[in-house]
């Protein structure tokens, strides 16, 4: 079997990334106060020894506002930075896999339970709940107590903190910063009509409403390391009438490039109630598809991508230059080793694993003299 474009390398601006399996970013709702826990040393360091390519560390929230649960994790506090630090020194010990972070504010979806005791939102009178802000005075679902808009200074102060947070992480080591605009967060609040019913400099024309977007990779890319990449994840649409659209996504798009952006992460929805997503395997990879035709930045495919050759058409018709994988790799935490022997590639396994390579696939591991 010819050499699979799963199994190539590639590089995101300076990052050298030896396939084309990244881990995305997934909430585990276990950190207490902003501050990763133990689980998270047992969460990410099972990824970590996957063999794909980068992990990325899940949304974390720039303020304590900007939580989706009280239970998510933060990097906001010297307290979130160490917690993240002996995190991520634990699993350094045993992986070298690099690591992104997903930078995030939930925006009017904050303040809420966690999903296996409903995902309801609680209240601002209530012991774990506070009050959310967001673009305009518009609640998420119907009950809900509506956002406050923020002002011009509430803005400055959001804006800040992702900066500020780009730092800590830098200071952390981490090898790529996402910027989370999509999914009915903040961001994407901005971006669209649905959420953002601003008539000031922030609202209105797609320009307007891409105004702060901006302005918040424009301060994250100057805050991170200039090598290190910073790139976007994206609803490529709202699926919901009078949304956010592709079309959108890809004027946004050009316009993240044209600031530097390294690379865009495609998904959909999760800003509207009426959202009607048409739900299937590689659903989203027409979004995708549509960034990749329009801009030179590499493009990450996601959503319902479970099968090796599914995922290997994806990269081989030229849709999107990697796959991120979410539930698909905490249903199977060696899905990238099972794809290599499928293809007749390598992946990299710890030392305390090797003698777990089947007979069938001797060259499944790759192994360096140096290791």
């Amino acid at each position: 079997m010819a050499h699979a474009n799963l199994f190539t390398p590639f590089r995101v601006g300076e990052l050298e990334l030896p396939n084309r399996i990244v881990i995305a970013p997934m909430c585990q709702y276990s950190a207490e106060n902003g501050c990763m826990t133990d689980w998270h040393v047992i969460h990410l360091g099972q990824l970590a020894l996957s063999g794909a390519a980068l992990l990325t560390i899940e949304a974390t929230a720039v303020v304590p506002e900007g939580r989706i649960t009280y239970a998510d994790v933060g990097l906001y506090s010297d307290e979130c930075e160490a917690a993240m630090g002996r995190v991520l020194d634990s699993v350094r010990r045993w992986s070298d896999m690099p690591f992104a972070i997903q930078l995030a504010h939930a925006g009017r979806k904050a303040s809420t339970e966690v999903p296996w005791k409903g995902g309801h939102q609680i209240s601002p009178d209530h012991a774990n709940g506070w009050q959310t802000e967001a673009p305009s005075a518009l609640p998420f679902a119907a009950g809900d107590v509506p956002p406050t808009a923020l002002d011009r200074d509430g803005l400055a102060r959001v804006r800040d903190a992702f900066a500020e947070a780009a730092r800590r992480a830098s200071r952390l080591g981490i090898d790529a910063v996402q910027i989370h605009a999509a999914h009915g967060y903040l961001i994407h609040e901005f971006l669209s009509p649905l959420s953002n019913q601003r008539t000031d400099d922030y609202g209105g024309s797609v320009e307007n409403r891409m105004r702060f977007p901006l302005e918040v990779f424009d301060a994250v890319r100057a805050a991170f390391p200039a090598e290190r990449p910073v790139t976007v994840r994206v609803s490529g649409t709202d699926w919901a009438e009078g949304g956010w659209t592709i079309e959108e996504t890809v004027a946004f798009a050009q316009a993240l490039e044209a600031r530097g952006c390294s690379g865009m992460h495609v998904s959909s929805g999760g800003l509207s109630s009426a959202q009607q997503i048409p739900v299937g395997p590689s659903y989203q990879v027409p979004l995708a598809r549509a960034i990749k035709a329009a801009t030179r930045m590499p493009v990450i495919a996601v959503g319902l991508i479970t099968d090796y050759v599914q995922a290997e058409a994806i990269l081989a018709t030229g849709d999107a230059d990697l796959i991120a994988l979410a539930r698909a790799i905490l249903y199977d935490p060696r899905w990238p080793w099972h794809a290599a022997a499928y293809f007749g590639a390598s992946v990299k396994a710890p030392n305390q694993y090797l003698r777990s390579q089947p007979h069938q696939y001797p060259r499944l591991f790759d192994v360096r003299a140096d290791d």
